[in-house]
């Protein structure tokens, strides 16, 4: 409980009990704009209805209410501490650890015969979203072992699916993602970790990992990383990264653990997402850490893409969930705190500051961003369904969508969150910048995800440089077929005509700026085609969210005039403030990419002094 200054000293409010997500909202996105029942048509979710789906999304609720919201500042304030060589998280890490895994919230995907419950990744993501809502930091223990388990899944021998899988599904052991060196970020082909074979079968694994979330803990027996190296004499370069499992305690033939010269080397102190360890990983001081090699030699980095590509969609996730639960931590003061009288009237009393247009625009800004993106993350769940349950042209038109919109969907909701949240505490005014209010710490909870599985940069150079160029278009333009189709029936709505034909203006508008990069690329001005990617993925990130809404718009302007008026027509306003106040900004933006000005190459070092 903390005392609210803005309030009666005597008044005090539980933050624990405090919304931080929209269930009507998520409802209506699964339901009404996704039509998820759909997908019982397939044998794969047959079984599943909107009861079921119902009683997951209830369940989860429940356990992210009651275990995971409660500890949400315990976690902020008394983060993992170093000690004696091991690392040491809240104390209800491990239960938490076995609940996620009894329940089935880790692997919940998998088919029945592997124990899971072939449930489709829009619930599953849901899931993931109203978790990171709740607690982040808490939320990311489970995830990072499903992708961890996955991996092995799809690529290990048998021998490691039966030493491994079990353990990483059930929350007893914990899964990690260990990429990054200290002298190679996000430049994998530079990684020094070196695996040298035996003749047992196994690697012989040396080097250093930092940056490894939940790389240590002691809320699990055991953790396992899915870890890059390089065997000797491999080539050099990405071509030459493989895959390894290299668990901390390694189990013997019998099942029995023992320390496979795994060490920690220390932690790092973060601004924010303080409840989940970061740590550093130092692997073989004694020439005994072994790694059992996971796919293909030489083959790491495609293995790895997986593993990777389901997080960039996981950060996306995660970054709507802060965003949502800031979102209403500031509607809610909003609503509560009186501040001045609105213009042009001459009340006795002070206005709720809710009914400052001002603050309406910063809650309609929160709102479109956070609903946009949780839109555009469920649109790229169900291509991931659909690409489960279809074959030949069909799985490949929907892989070809998800990819081009996998930079987008993990890119747009971490900037914008980023925004998003500052936009809450500037609801709060001074009270936001304190300890005692939750929006200073979604704030930094927030930061994260820009760099989180990939910069933002590099996301933009994906988009532009190799989802876009591979296929000169060809994903591009089944994408705009989409969109295309949405702006149609929104042409035959009256009141969503002009709404429709800005989407259509800014999407051929975009399609020429595509052009224009291109034919840089093709006149082998490479640095140019790429120098404003960013800027780029940003416009293309725009557009996309504008979509989205006009596909929410179709809806709630269809269901208008029943007993959800508020909710429905909110929903109508919040599309219209992204068409008159987000989507204008793509003009800069695309004047910009089509300048001949070249002074991002053209700086050079010395000229910033």
């Amino acid at each position: 409980m903390i005392i609210l200054s803005a309030r009666k000293s005597t008044e005090t409010f539980n933050y624990s009990s405090m919304k931080f997500y929209s269930k009507k909202n998520l409802h209506f996105l699964l339901y009404d704009v996704f039509q998820i029942e759909n997908l019982a048509q397939y044998p794969l979710f047959e079984e599943h209805n909107k009861e079921t789906y119902n009683m997951v999304l209830d369940a989860c609720t429940d356990l992210s209410t009651q275990k995971l919201r409660p500890i949400l500042t315990e976690m902020d304030r008394n983060a993992p501490d170093f000690v004696n060589g091991r690392i040491k998280v809240h104390p209800d890490m491990k239960e938490l650890m076995q609940a996620f895994g009894s329940g089935g919230w880790i692997n919940a995907p998998l088919s029945y015969e592997e124990g899971g419950q072939q449930m489709p990744y829009m619930i599953f993501n849901a899931t993931i979203f109203i978790m990171g809502a709740a607690n982040y930091s808490a939320s990311v223990y489970p995830f990072l072992s499903a992708g961890a388990a996955n991996l092995i899944r799809s690529f290990g021998t048998e021998a490691i699916k039966a030493a491994y899988l079990e353990n990483l599904y059930n929350g007893t052991w914990q899964g990690t993602m260990a990429l990054t060196e200290p002298e190679a970020g996000s430049s994998l082909g530079d990684i020094s970790t070196s695996a040298e074979p035996t003749e047992e079968g196994y690697y012989k694994i040396k080097g250093q990992k930092i940056f490894i979330s939940c790389g240590d803990h002691d809320g699990v027996e055991n953790i396992v990383h899915l870890m890059l190296a390089r065997i000797k004499g491999a080539p050099k370069g990405s071509k030459g990264i493989s895959l390894f499992v290299v668990p901390r305690m390694r189990p013997d033939a019998e099942g029995n653990l023992e320390f496979n010269d795994v060490t920690t080397g220390g932690i790092f102190h973060k601004m924010g997402y303080k409840g989940a360890p970061i740590a550093h990983i130092i692997t073989g001081e004694q020439d005994d850490c072994r790694g059992y090699l996971v796919g293909e030699a030489n083959k790491g980095l495609h293995c790895m893409f997986q593993m990777m590509n389901e997080a960039r969609i996981a950060v996306g996730f995660n970054a709507t969930s802060i965003a949502s639960a800031a979102y209403y931590a500031s509607l809610q003061y909003c609503r509560e705190r009186s501040q001045g009288r609105r213009m042009g009237t001459k009340p006795a009393a002070q206005s709720l500051i809710i009914e400052h247009a001002d603050v309406k625009r910063m809650l309609l800004f929160q709102r479109s961003v956070v609903e946009g993106s949780l839109s555009l993350l469920m649109e790229c769940s169900r291509y991931a369904d659909l690409s489960r349950v279809t074959t030949g042209e069909e799985q490949q038109k929907y892989e070809a969508i998800l990819g081009l919109l996998t930079p987008v969907a993990k890119s747009y909701p971490s900037e914008m969150g980023c925004l998003s949240t500052s936009t809450a505490i500037q609801c709060l005014g001074g009270y936001g910048f304190t300890e005692e209010f939750l929006p200073e710490l979604f704030y930094r909870e927030a930061r994260i995800h820009p760099i989180h599985e990939g910069t933002t940069a590099i996301h933009g150079m994906d988009l532009l440089g190799r989802k876009i160029a591979k296929d000169q278009g060809a994903s591009l333009n089944l994408l705009i077929i989409e969109i295309t189709e949405t702006i149609q029936k929104a042409t035959e709505v009256a009141s969503l005509q002009a709404y429709a034909a800005s989407l259509g203006t800014t999407l051929e508008k975009i399609a020429d700026a595509t052009m224009h990069l291109s034919s840089l690329a093709m006149q082998g001005k490479l640095e140019a085609f790429l120098a404003d990617s960013t800027l780029y993925l940003e416009t293309f990130g725009v557009t996309i969210i504008a979509w989205q809404w006009l596909k929410q718009g179709l809806v709630a302007t269809e269901k208008l005039g029943g007993h959800e008026d508020d909710f429905y027509q909110g929903k109508l306003y919040t599309m219209e403030y992204f068409f008159e106040y987000e989507l204008p900004k793509t003009r800069s933006l695309l004047k910009t990419l089509q300048s001949k000005t070249s002074v991002t190459v053209d700086m050079q070092d010395g000229h910033f002094d």
